[in-house]
């Protein structure tokens, strides 16, 4: 088919996640037609340095063939068994195995899912699950934060904190959220050490408001993806760490994004130190290239549901789905045996690190961050208060527009521009990378002007 026929059937059959559908239907789709290394190419020829790592999950980029021999060669032997009724497959035994050998210690068992949202709604099962058995039902209200998010199922978007989401359903009243750690949004004339504390001290509240009695569990990403790229002020996961120690609340670490070695180890909860009693996975832990989610349960949860006994009636058709399971163990082989967790930490963070900061100097960007393999540039129209260009969130889709003409793929989230390369990318194209997000700023700010 050629571009026009495509775009007329996307048009009329397909409807994209998180889309306007009349504004699509008015300038049509991009068509990415293939891939390789850290690039994307578009129906058109365009090549484009993958500043998203498709969608946070391409962590090795889009060359690995071990990964697909691998799921190929499985598909050929046993293309699905589910894991019902007392059965399983060797890849989900072997993927279980190798996943309670890299993530925080004490985390031996793993519930698999499809996807991240379908994790998190298996952790409110476990939750649940795990409070009754404890013979403390009232133990039942899961405390998330503002703009967090944690998947689009029903019980995934009323645990994010996302207002446009819940506006289009009802969220599940179980389910309160408290201020987000986000400093240049929110800390006023604060320092970020300062506004880390309190940002901290808000769960606090929250709890002796909610009653120690009725919180089942904290949920939250160790750094906010999707709402931003907020990394908390350094003051921040010490403090909630105190707070968490005063009570007998479970703390639910949302790794979809930051596993498998985004921050320069293993899993977010790595980093900062965190020991979670559950902690969602998904996106890379395939590299994007078969649909995999889980939920790591640690041996204090996981004690509790097993002895007690009786049926846990919770689970999916794909559950350990076993070529999914061998695109996971093959991507583990290659993060370890690459020691690509090691680079980002010792060498390529570091370096985007360096080059992504000065971006801050930039006249239209109020803040430049970033840790490990993301980074998020602010757009303001004045530097001294953090003003915005207006209310509408319009700079950050001027942005995202001006980079794609430049060859770079950024995300816009409001009028925050992220970016989260692949893990595989080399210095010189965190150079390329920052000289298009460079080129890119300056023609949104002609465009703004």
């Amino acid at each position: 088919m050629n571009k026009s026929q495509l775009l007329q059937q996307d048009r009329e059959h397909l409807l994209h996640p998180f889309t306007d559908f009349h504004d699509l239907g008015k300038q049509g789709t991009r068509v990415i037609t293939n891939a390789d290394g850290a690039y994307i190419t578009d129906i058109d020829g365009h090549r484009m340095l993958d500043g998203m790592s498709g969608l946070w999950c391409c962590n090795l980029g889009y060359s690995r063939t071990e990964i697909a021999d691998a799921i190929y060669e499985q598909l050929k032997t046993l293309p699905f068994y589910n894991s019902f009724f007392q059965c399983t497959t060797i890849p989900s035994i072997e993927l279980a195995d190798a996943l309670s050998e890299v993530t925080p210690e004490g985390m031996n068992n793993v519930f698999f899912t499809g996807s991240g949202s379908e994790a998190n709604d298996t952790n409110l099962r476990i939750i649940r699950r795990y409070w009754d058995l404890k013979e403390q039902p009232n133990k039942r209200i899961v405390i998330s934060r503002t703009n967090a998010y944690h998947g689009s199922t029903i019980g995934g978007a009323s645990l994010g904190g996302m207002s446009g989401m819940h506006k289009q359903f009802q969220a599940l009243d179980y389910i309160t959220h408290i201020q987000q750690p986000y400093w240049f949004g929110e800390g006023g004339d604060m320092s970020p050490e300062e506004f880390g504390v309190q940002a901290a001290r808000s769960l606090d509240e929250k709890i002796q408001e909610l009653g120690p009695d009725n919180v089942a569990a904290f949920i939250a990403e160790p750094i906010q993806g999707a709402g931003g790229v907020i990394i908390p002020p350094e003051t921040y996961w010490p403090e909630v760490k105190k707070v968490l120690a005063k009570y007998d609340i479970l703390l639910v670490m949302d790794e979809v994004i930051f596993g498998f070695g985004r921050t320069g180890e293993w899993f977010g909860s790595d980093y900062y130190g965190l020991k979670p009693d559950l902690m969602t996975f998904a996106k890379a832990v395939t590299n994007g290239y078969f649909p995999l989610g889980g939920t790591m349960v640690s041996d204090r949860v996981a004690e509790v549901i097993k002895a007690k006994g009786g049926e846990f009636t919770h689970g999916y058709t794909y559950s350990a789905h076993p070529a999914a399971c061998m695109a996971g163990l093959a991507t583990l082989n290659v993060l370890r045996n690459d020691k690509i967790i090691d680079n980002v930490r010792e060498t390529t963070g570091p370096y985007l690190a360096k080059r992504w900061a000065e971006l801050g100097d930039h006249p239209i960007v109020g803040e430049a961050r970033s840790l490990g393999m993301v980074g998020a540039l602010e757009l303001v129209k004045d530097k001294g208060s953090r003003a915005r260009f207006d209310d509408k969130c319009t700079a950050g889709g001027v942005c995202r527009d001006m980079s794609i003409k430049n060859g770079l793929v950024m995300r816009a989230t409001g009028d925050t521009m992220i970016i989260a390369p692949p893990l595989i990318i080399t210095t010189e194209q965190v150079d390329e990378l920052v000289e298009k997000a460079h080129r890119a700023l300056d023609d949104t700010a002609k465009a703004l002007a």
